[in-house]
């Protein structure tokens, strides 16, 4: 339970600093091509991990609902 947790912050946290990223580009007038790489650098590892959770929650509401329908 408590990794699930972990996973739940971290999804949420990268949710959160891609939506600082986001917003860093917005707010450019001139945008530092080599600062800017190194954020869609890390915007691009956070959207692979958030990718990979969210297909674990899915399957893991897809188990319970297995179990739910096994039950019925």
């Amino acid at each position: 339970m408590a990794k699930e947790k972990q996973d739940s912050k971290n999804l949420n946290d990268n949710l959160k600093r891609l939506a600082e990223i986001t917003a860093w580009f917005d707010k450019q007038e001139e945008i530092d091509v080599e600062e800017g790489l190194n954020k869609v650098k890390e915007a691009s590892i956070l959207i692979k991990a958030s990718k990979e959770r969210l297909r674990a929650v899915e399957n893991e509401f897809e188990e319970i609902k297995k179990e739910m329908d096994a039950e019925i």
